[in-house]
């Protein structure tokens, strides 16, 4: 069975990196003269350390722009074979001895609280360079195109991810292959048999447009406006004075969904529940 590769934020060289920069800014604004991140980022970030070569593989895949996929592939290909040639043992040392002195000077939960910028696309280049040939297909498939995405600038459509996922698993053994599937099929069934059609799409909306935030906004949007009819439909025949009053609250509600630029969980969370309002609404 294929495994998930897992992100560790506080072993991704890229955030390591970002956030020592900040610690240093912050340190020279409170006139700090100990200088004890200015001293780590010489100590372990020079051009003679393993973990500063690793660091500017993350580097050429966060700065580099190029128009084309298979130019922004051809460089993905040359970063993985890059890290490959790095020495593990060194750089799992220099990293741990890094992570040891962040604890001790700065404590690990304060260190790691600030919002990093590109996390998704350092989380993405970490599950890369450290996918084996036992990596989830579909996850290394979507790590590389998010990585991929951000070079070019540009997203790339649902069909081709789709076709790429599914040429990750024939790539895997046929019996390893079944198995997944049927797995995945069998703990997707159990879980969520008794989800309603309109619940069911939504998760497969939110899945497959997961790095695709746009569609993910015009579906929840169009479902909304759905569901507000369907509600408003339902309200005249409602009889309890207090079911009515909530009713009406929950129709005004829903317009917070279509808010916001970017779709969050939470929004995804609460179309579920209006879709459950619904269900129960007409059952009764």
């Amino acid at each position: 069975m294929s495994s998930k590769i897992k992100h560790s934020k506080i072993r991704n060289t890229g955030i390591l990196f970002e956030l020592l920069t900040r610690q240093i800014t912050v340190d020279v604004l409170n006139n700090d003269k100990k200088g004890l991140a200015a001293n780590m980022m010489k100590t372990f970030f020079n051009k003679n350390t393993q973990l500063g070569k690793e660091y500017e593989l993350y580097k050429v895949l966060t700065t580099e722009n190029y128009k084309s996929e298979i130019t922004a592939n051809q460089l993905v290909d040359a970063v993985l074979s890059a890290h490959k040639k790095l020495g593990s043992s060194r750089l799992k040392r220099e990293k741990y001895n890094l992570i040891k002195e962040i604890r001790k000077n700065y404590g690990i939960n304060d260190f790691f609280m600030a919002r990093i910028p590109n996390y998704k696309v350092n989380a993405s280049i970490y599950k890369l360079l450290y996918s084996s040939n036992d990596s989830n297909p579909a996850t290394e498939t979507q790590s590389r195109f998010t990585v991929v995405e951000h070079i070019t600038r540009k997203s790339i459509s649902n069909k081709k991810k789709e076709k790429a996922i599914v040429e990750g698993y024939e790539k895997q053994e046929k019996d390893l292959r079944l198995l997944a599937y049927g797995i995945l099929v069998e703990k997707f069934n159990k879980k969520y048999s008794s989800l309603s059609k309109e619940q069911k799409n939504l998760l497969r909306e939110y899945i497959n447009n997961i790095s695709n935030t746009n569609s993910l906004k015009e579906f929840i949007e169009s479902e909304t406006v759905k569901v507000k009819k369907k509600l408003q439909s339902i309200l005249p025949t409602v009889d309890d004075k207090v079911t009515k009053i909530k009713m009406k609250e929950a129709i005004n509600q829903a317009d917070t969904l279509m808010k916001g630029r970017i779709v969050e969980d939470k929004q995804v969370v609460t179309l579920m529940r209006y879709y459950q309002l619904v269900k129960e609404l007409k059952n009764v």
